[in-house]
């Protein structure tokens, strides 16, 4: 059954409104509707904190909703693994690039441009995301943080926590250019290798 559904029908049983479902899930309500309106494929669970949250306040065990998740995120994934892959904003490749040591700039933009999403391309950014990604989960757990990046970023700490979880369920495919403004910019000082980007040198954001 779909976890839209599913969700939807214990709200009504239980008389309860989307905004509860976000307060339980400390997200914004926004987050929510579009969720359930399916304008967002539901976040992997491996990716997320929210379906043991909502659960908990829909009266369903623990693991009903990422396991339906799960499900439906397969059966829409293969529908839209036809085509090739689209080649990535010019801004990230730019971001990339200028995280890059500077010796090694001028041969992996000569890469880069080769091909507009070649197989260096997305392993570069796939690596990138992947460090950040990690820091970014570890820093889920921790509200004093949220609430310190949400407001230096000027917004609430249910947004704060949207974006955060929004980035942990992207990958080299779906990245924005927000996500990499919001995360990847002010995480990664520099990355440089020949044909990995490691080792890495990390800022780091809020206090």
């Amino acid at each position: 059954m779909d976890v839209c559904l599913v969700i939807q029908k214990r709200l009504q049983e239980l008389g309860l409104e989307q905004k509860d479902l976000a307060t339980a899930a400390e997200v914004t309500e926004s987050y929510v509707s579009q969720l359930l309106a399916r304008k967002k494929l539901p976040p992997a669970p491996d990716r997320t904190d929210i379906y043991e949250k909502m659960a908990k306040v829909l009266k369903l065990p623990s693991d009903r909703l990422s396991k339906l998740a799960e499900l439906q995120r397969r059966e829409e994934l293969k529908r839209g693994l036809a085509g090739s892959p689209p080649p990535v904003f010019g801004e990230i490749r730019e971001l990339v690039i200028r995280k890059c040591a500077p010796d090694k700039e001028k041969q992996i933009r000569a890469i880069f441009e080769k091909q507009p999403f070649g197989e260096l391309e997305r392993l570069v950014t796939q690596k990138l995301l992947d460090v950040v990604k990690k820091i970014a989960k570890d820093e889920l757990q921790s509200e004093t943080w949220l609430r310190s990046v949400a407001r230096l970023s000027g917004k609430s700490y249910e947004a704060m926590r949207v974006g955060i979880l929004e980035f942990l369920d992207t990958d080299v495919f779906g990245v924005s250019v927000e996500n990499c403004a919001s995360f990847l910019d002010p995480l990664i000082e520099s990355w440089t290798s020949t044909w990995q980007p490691s080792p890495w040198r990390l800022s780091s954001i809020g206090g």
